[in-house]
């Protein structure tokens, strides 16, 4: 085993090797590799994270005047919102692996995500028939939006891969408070006097923020790791410490096929189909249960904003708590908090309690905003950070079934059952992704208590 504290001229590195027979590349500083420091890797994301996040959390704001302009179907809107999931989970994996092969370099990824959301807000607008506006928002929108998401959520991980929790849930939680802005300006400005201009501007504007910021990304080397973190000792920082010490880096670097054969990534790919299902399901939901409950307007688009300001800020906060604690752990407690708050934003529209209905709101949003990043940071933690891209990807396809039965699906049980079987149907399913979380566990490392583990990070 080589040692990585041997003093290197600048932008020269070494490779070394742990216990487990990991290899790290170490020397390297982050303004060595692109001439700046790897925090712009963390807000250039966030920043397009949020550019993305309006056609998930703003779309259904739209729905009263996108149904009138168009003449569409009620259901329509809800399958939409589907197709444009199911797009957005579908191409995680075969972008992953172009990724992670050179075929699909992050800035190209990047551009095609913005021409994919300039298309879905031009056929939101100018759609002649519900079949376009399926193939410009639900397939370009969705799929480019897809290239976004696991470019910066694999990015941000691969820049921290000590202290990944904070930094991915950080980035992760733009796709949700980014669309506040524009959930008050479809259901408070928006109508059928200036849908089409108003959908018009808004998708120009975000196709130049993610073709900018994209411009800029830039991955670090393979096995790369940061120069003052030495990766075969102890850190001094508490923080790296703590972090490392509650969840191990990976053993060694899976492929897809290996992650696999460990048996973990299907149950993880499970739980997150039960949870994002759940999740999906209340973004679909909430305002035309809250219009059913005879909230004003208003209320509703407060409702639906602070559901999306705590589901995204609740990302960054899961991602620092679970360094401190864990997170299979942490998953436990937000699969918990996801299925309690489906009843209680049910009983609280049932009784017409409009402060229990926003408090209900917000705690939901917390809860399927968190389970994002902790899936993300989980994956790369189990799996290692090489092929991250094609592994996240695999567990995030399991959004593509999620995106439909919790939008298309989720309508269709509340014509049978009730607003009443719906919302405890969802409560019910993140409870069970509960106890599943209880059985995920790090391949290749054996169960150990906590002076073990540091043991482990410290062989020397």
């Amino acid at each position: 085993m080589t040692s990585s504290t041997a003093a290197q001229p600048p932008g020269t590195y070494s490779e070394v090797t742990d216990a487990n027979g990991r290899t790290y590349r170490v020397g390297e500083t982050d303004r060595d590799i692109m001439g700046r420091p790897r925090w712009t890797m963390v807000i250039l994301p966030w920043v397009a994270m949020m550019a993305i996040s309006s056609s998930e959390y703003a779309f259904t704001s739209a729905e009263e005047t996108l149904s009138a302009a168009h003449g569409w179907h009620g259901a329509t809107i809800f399958w939409l919102l589907g197709v444009w999931v199911f797009f957005q989970a579908i191409v995680a994996f075969p972008a992953g692996k172009m990724r992670e092969n050179g075929k699909l370099p992050a800035k190209v990824a990047m551009q095609l995500g913005a021409a994919g959301t300039l298309l879905a807000y031009l056929s939101l607008a100018y759609a002649p028939s519900a079949f376009w506006a399926y193939l410009g928002f639900g397939f370009f929108g969705g799929g480019g939006a897809g290239l976004v998401y696991a470019t910066c959520v694999n990015m941000v991980g691969k820049w921290y891969p000590e202290r990944r929790g904070g930094k991915t849930g950080f980035v992760n939680g733009g796709f949700a408070y980014g669309s506040v802005p524009f959930i008050f300006l479809f259901t408070s400005y928006m109508d059928l006097s200036n849908f089409s201009g108003v959908l018009l501007v808004v998708g120009i504007f975000l196709a130049v923020v993610l073709a900018v910021s994209g411009f800029y990304f830039q991955d670090p080397p393979k096995n790369w790791w940061p120069s003052h973190v030495d990766p075969l000792k102890v850190s001094d920082d508490p923080r790296v410490r703590r972090s490392l010490l509650k969840n191990p880096p990976a053993v060694k670097q899976y492929t897809p096929r290996e992650a696999l054969r460990t048996g973990m990534l299907p149950l993880m790919w499970f739980c997150l189909l039960c949870t994002a299902g759940v999740n999906i399901f209340g973004i679909a939901m909430q305002v035309p249960f809250g219009n059913e409950m005879g909230f004003a307007g208003g209320i509703v688009a407060l409702a639906m904003s602070l559901k999306a300001i705590i589901n995204g800020t609740g990302r960054g906060v899961i991602g620092w708590i679970s360094d401190r604690y864990g997170r299979r752990q942490t998953l436990f407690m937000v699969c918990i908090v996801l299925g309690l708050a489906q009843f209680a934003v049910y009983l609280s529209g049932s009784i017409g309690s409009m402060p229990l209905f926003l408090l209900a709101s917000m705690v939901s949003g917390f809860g399927g905003g968190a389970i994002f990043p902790l899936f993300a940071a989980m994956t790369a933690d189990f799996y290692g950070e090489n092929n991250n891209a094609s592994n996240y990807g695999l567990v995030y396809s399991s959004k593509l079934i999620s995106g439909l039965v919790g939008s298309g699906v989720g309508a269709m049980v509340v014509v049978a059952w009730g607003y009443g079987g719906a919302f405890f149907l969802a409560g019910g399913t993140s409870l069970f992704a509960a106890g599943l979380s209880l059985l995920l566990r790090q391949p290749g490392r054996a169960r150990t208590r906590t002076p073990r583990r540091e043991q482990e990070l410290n062989p020397a």
